[in-house]
C-alpha cells in the first residue's frame, strides 16, 4: 500500500534526522566549535565584471537551495494527494483539514499571547508546523498498537500542515519585495504550466524552468526561494505519456516476445532479448506521470541528504556560557515550547471533538480519544519546519538560539508522551 511505504521511508528519514541534530548539538558545543559555525558562513556565488551575483553564505544556500528541493516534494505529495491519495475524496478530508487547522491557530495564538507587543511577537509561526519525518517514525516504531486508521489521519493532518506552512512563509515571512523578478518568475511558471497542457511530459525541460527560470526569479524577488519550488511542482504533469490500458497492452506483447525467443543458455542474453527488455523498460518510464517519477526519485536525495544537512547547518546551539537569564530574556523559548507542546494536541484534540459533535465530519472507532491525544502530541513535534520558520523570523542570534530551545523541548516532550500514550 503506497501509505505504509510512505511511512516506512519517513521512518527511516526521522532516524537520520535525528542523528544529524545529535551531530550538530556535539559540534557546536565541541573543541571545533568555532570552525563548525564559521563554516556556514562562507559564501559561494558569482562574480561578472567585479559584480557578485547569487552571491550567499553556505547558510543561506542551504535553507533557499537545498530545502528548495525538500519544498518540490512537498508539493509534488501534496499534488498526488490532493488527485488520488487521501485528500481526494472530500469525506475523508474534513477531520484531517479542522484538526490540521486548529493545530497551528492554537499554537500560533498561544504564542502571541506570550509575546504580544514585542519584537519576538514576528515568530508566532514557528509552533504551527509538524516534522512528519519523526511524527512518523515513532508511529511506525509502534507497529501494530496504532491501527492504520490512525496512521493516515496523522500522514493526512502532517501533509495538510505543510501547506499551512507553505502560505505562512509565502505571506508573512518574505523581505522587500521586487515585483519584475516576481512577474519574471511568474511568466516561466507560465509556460511550464502551458507546456504541461500542451502534452509535454520531459522531465529536463521543465528542470531547466524550474530552476533557471521560476526559483531563480522568486529567490531574486524577495519572496522565499521554497515557495517558488511548490508552485513549480503543482505544474509538473500528473499524467503519463503512455495510458494505463495501452502499457498492459504493450507489456503483455513484450512478454510473449520475450518468451518466445530462444535462449541461448548462457549468462548473457541475446540481442532480441536485450531489444524487448529496453523496450518494456522505456514503456514502463513513460507509464509513470513525470510527478510521481520526480517524486519517487527525489524522496532519498530530500530525505537521507537535504534534511540531514539542513540540521547539521541550523541544529547547533552552543550551550557555553549559556544561563537560565539569557533564555528567558524574552518568551520567546516558552512561547514556542507551550504552543507546540499544549497548543498542537490542544487544537487538534478539540477540534476533532467539536467536529465529530457537531455531525461534521466522522471518525473510525480506531481514532478513539486516547488516540487522538496521543497522535497531538506527536504532531508538536515541529523540528524541521518549525526550525526553517525560526530562521526566517529571527536576525537576531539570542532569540534564534532561545526559539530552537523552545523547538527542543516541546519536540522531544511531545514525542515522550506520545508514544507513551499510544503504546499503552
Amino acid at each position: 500500500m503506497p501509505l505504509q511505504q510512505f511511512i516506512r521511508r519517513e521512518k527511516s528519514a526521522g532516524v537520520v534526522l535525528g542523528l544529524s541534530v545529535v551531530v550538530a548539538i556535539l559540534l557546536a558545543n565541541s573543541p571545533w566549535s568555532e570552525e563548525y559555525f564559521h563554516l556556514f558562513e562562507h559564501k559561494v556565488g558569482f562574480v561578472f565584471n567585479g559584480e557578485p551575483y547569487l552571491y550567499y553564505s553556505l547558510h543561506h544556500w542551504i535553507n533557499d537551495g537545498l530545502m528548495s528541493m525538500f519544498f518540490f516534494v512537498v508539493g509534488l505529495e501534496l499534488k498526488r494527494e490532493f488527485i488520488g491519495g487521501e485528500l481526494a475524496n472530500p469525506g475523508n478530508t474534513v477531520l484531517p483539514i479542522g484538526a490540521a487547522v486548529a493545530g497551528m491557530l492554537v499554537p500560533a495564538l498561544i504564542y502571541a499571547v506570550f509575546n504580544v507587543g514585542t519584537p519576538s511577537a514576528v515568530g508566532w509561526g514557528i509552533p504551527m508546523a509538524t516534522d512528519i519525518a519523526f511524527s512518523l517514525a515513532i508511529v511506525y516504531a509502534l507497529g501494530d498498537r496504532v491501527p492504520l486508521a490512525a496512521k493516515v489521519f496523522l500522514t493526512s493532518l502532517a501533509i495538510v500542515d505543510d501547506l499551512g506552512a507553505v502560505v505562512v512563509i509565502a505571506l508573512f515571512y518574505t523581505s522587500e519585495i521586487s515585483f519584475v523578478n516576481i512577474a519574471v518568475g511568474l511568466a516561466f511558471l507560465g509556460v511550464m504550466f502551458a507546456a504541461n497542457k500542451m502534452g509535454v511530459k520531459n522531465v529536463v525541460f521543465y528542470g531547466l524552468l524550474g530552476i533557471g527560470g521560476v526559483w531563480t526569479a522568486f529567490l531574486m524577488s524577495g519572496i522565499h526561494a521554497t515557495i517558488a519550488a511548490v508552485l513549480a511542482a503543482f505544474v509538473i504533469p500528473a499524467d503519463a505519456r503512455l495510458p494505463e490500458h495501452i502499457y498492459l497492452t504493450r507489456a503483455a506483447n513484450n512478454l510473449r516476445k520475450f518468451a518466445g525467443i530462444k535462449p541461448n543458455n548462457v549468462s548473457t542474453l541475446e540481442e532480441e532479448q536485450v531489444k524487448v527488455i529496453s523496450d518494456m523498460m522505456n514503456d514502463t518510464r513513460d507509464a509513470i506521470p513525470p510527478s510521481q517519477r520526480l517524486e519517487h526519485a527525489m524522496h532519498p536525495f530530500v530525505s537521507f541528504v537535504v534534511m540531514p544537512v539542513f540540521a547539521l547547518a541550523n541544529a547547533g546551539v552552543s550551550f557555553a556560557g549559556l544561563d537560565v537569564q539569557e533564555v528567558f530574556s524574552t518568551n520567546v523559548a516558552p512561547g514556542v515550547a507551550l504552543g507546540l507542546f499544549i497548543g498542537k494536541p490542544l487544537g487538534i484534540a478539540l477540534s476533532v471533538y467539536l467536529l465529530v459533535r457537531l455531525g461534521i465530519a466522522k471518525k473510525t472507532e480506531a481514532l478513539t480519544p486516547r488516540r487522538i491525544v496521543g497522535l497531538g502530541f506527536l504532531a508538536s513535534i515541529g523540528f524541521t519546519m518549525s526550525m526553517f520558520i525560526s530562521t526566517l523570523a529571527f536576525t537576531d542570534d539570542t532569540m534564534l538560539m532561545q526559539a530552537k530551545l523552545g523547538i527542543f523541548a516541546a519536540s522531544i516532550a511531545g514525542g515522550v508522551v506520545g508514544y507513551r500514550l499510544l503504546k499503552a
